[in-house]
């Protein structure tokens, strides 16, 4: 039976997770048995993300890391994406993405001149894949740059909302001991958020 780890990540506090946990069932039901699930909520552009270096830290030989596309595990420009992804492999375990055309096995079969191919293309595929995440959140960015100086020109800008979810939990978690990088972790956030909530709280009281 092979094993998977799956990572599940989404970008903001607004958005959920449970819209991705029918990956559990599907990777179940595809014969997988589930050593792991990682969730968390930090875009794809960052590369400390917790839970995601956890999983890695987890990985063991042959084992499969699932998410549901490639963006959830990278939206990194191209040179860190692929450190990121040679991290995953260099603990012996690979990806599988829907999306993502894996010829791990077929090449893993051939020999002479079919596995130069097959392997070529399999890393061809992989670049095109990171590279396209990169793009869809650069485009995002610039887009969201144009709309906020849009806004800003009709005067109708007011600046981002502070979840007042999240600063309750940070300050939950502080008050009751923890420290600045578990309270990120646990808070689902930055630890420049957390640094931010706590500091404004400690001038205002």
């Amino acid at each position: 039976m092979q094993i998977a780890r799956i990572y599940l990540r989404v970008s903001t506090d607004e958005q959920d997770l449970t819209r991705q946990t029918n990956i559990e069932h599907s990777t179940r039901a595809a014969g997988y048995y589930v050593a792991g699930i990682y969730r968390e909520k930090a875009s794809g552009a960052r590369p400390d993300r917790p839970e995601l270096l956890r999983m890695i830290a987890d990985l063991q030989p042959g084992e499969v890391v699932v998410a549901e596309k490639i963006d959830r595990i990278s939206r990194l420009p191209l040179a860190e994406a692929e450190q990121l992804v040679a991290s995953i492999r260099a603990k012996g375990a690979r990806l599988a993405v829907p999306g993502l055309v894996d010829l791990s096995d077929l090449a893993a079969e051939a020999d002479g001149v079919a596995k130069i191919v097959l392997e070529s293309v399999q890393e061809l595929l992989l670049k095109l894949a990171l590279q396209m995440a990169r793009d869809d959140y650069e485009t995002r960015r610039e887009r969201q740059r144009q709309g906020v100086q849009l806004a800003k020109t009709a005067g109708k800008y007011s600046g981002r909302k502070a979840n007042a979810a999240t600063h309750q939990r940070i300050l939950a978690l502080r008050r009751a001991g923890q420290t600045i990088a578990r309270t990120a972790e646990l808070a689902g956030c930055s630890i420049s958020q957390v640094k931010r909530v706590w500091a404004l709280h400690l001038a205002t009281t």
